[in-house]
């Protein structure tokens, strides 16, 4: 019988030419082993045995992390991953099985693209994030300091002074590269605030705003952050409490997902139906490190594709609730 014990090494040979087939083997688990999704299925009137493709199967709207547990198969939580949300908002719950899982994936992926975290003094500006519990994000960076093994990573939320401290003390330790991970608001903060140069820095940004400040398109805030911080160019990364998987954008904008991840556009006026090549649409992702929960999530961000298996996200679709992971598009299209 197909379980998340049998299914969970595919994982580790997941790759472009086998990725559909052990797709379609997680989607034959969820369609019956998860209540919520079955009833989902069951509306739509979809039979999953005649489901033969992934272009075919149903993507669940993200809005039921607000209101459902959304599990597959039986086990007990080891933790609940919570949105950020802003006042007043119903926040997203992720029950997680295998903390020690999310952590092995969300490492490979990370340094498959950007070398081993040994290499890094890893600075995360997270405040808001960090002062509360449940964040996926924090606890992933959180991970991600642990394995770096140096003593001057470390979390800073918001004591700018300290944080500019810790910068040149990295410098100072030049055995490795100074990586600064951090929402858009609090770099936006630090650009505006500090008169730094951190042109020896690689500086990623993972989206998020919270209400903290006006909402601009991903490559103004990049445009901001180059000028005032004297870069080159900024890393982001694309995630959120809903996923476990993680995309990264080494180039401005482009973002490669992890091989446990695939991306889908649907079209902006009818969720049912692919978004026609060359045009943006809503994102729907298929996230396999989801066996315990759900891998196939109708996001309410907007993408487009570019070459090669990249991707840009552009915004929010109009009236969806404001997320943490995801910039506002002020142009339509």
């Amino acid at each position: 019988m197909t379980s998340i014990r049998t299914l969970r090494p595919l994982l580790d040979k997941v790759n472009e030419s086998n990725f559909d087939n052990i797709t379609l083997e997680v989607f034959r688990f969820q369609a019956a082993s998860n209540l919520l999704y079955q009833t989902f299925l069951h509306k739509r009137r979809i039979d999953p045995v005649r489901v033969n493709s992934i272009g075919e199967v149903p993507f669940l709207p993200i809005s039921f992390f607000r209101s459902h547990l959304i599990q597959s198969g039986s086990w007990v939580p080891e933790t609940t991953f919570r949105s950020s949300g802003t006042t007043g908002m119903v926040q997203s719950m992720h029950a997680i099985d295998s903390l020690d899982r999310y952590h092995e994936m969300a490492t490979r992926h990370f340094e498959t693209v950007f070398g081993s975290l040994t290499q890094y003094h890893i600075l995360a500006l997270l405040p808001s994030y960090a002062d509360r519990s449940g964040s996926s994000l924090v606890d992933m960076v959180t991970h991600f300091i642990r394995i770096s093994g140096s003593d001057l990573s470390g979390f800073h939320l918001h004591n700018q002074a300290a944080f500019l401290s810790a910068v040149e003390a990295c410098r100072k330790q030049a055995d490795r590269k100074i990586l600064i991970i951090g929402v858009s608001f609090a770099l936006l903060d630090l650009a505006e605030g500090s008169g730094i140069d951190l042109s020896d820095c690689l500086v990623m940004e993972t989206g998020g705003m919270k209400g903290r400040r006006k909402e601009i398109v991903r490559e103004e805030l990049h445009a901001i952050l180059c000028e005032k911080l004297n870069l080159r160019s900024v890393l982001s990364e694309y995630g959120m409490t809903e996923l476990l998987s993680q995309a990264y954008a080494t180039q401005p904008g482009l973002f490669r997902p992890a091989p446990t991840m695939k991306i889908l556009l649907r079209e902006l006026s009818d969720p049912l139906s692919q978004a026609a090549t060359g045009r943006p649409g809503g994102i729907n992702v298929i996230d396999l490190v989801n066996l315990h929960s759900i891998a196939f999530i109708e996001t309410q961000d907007i993408g487009r594709f570019g070459q090669d298996g990249v991707f840009e996200v552009l915004g929010r679709i109009d009236n969806s609730d404001a997320r943490g992971c995801s910039l506002l598009v002020e142009q339509s299209f």
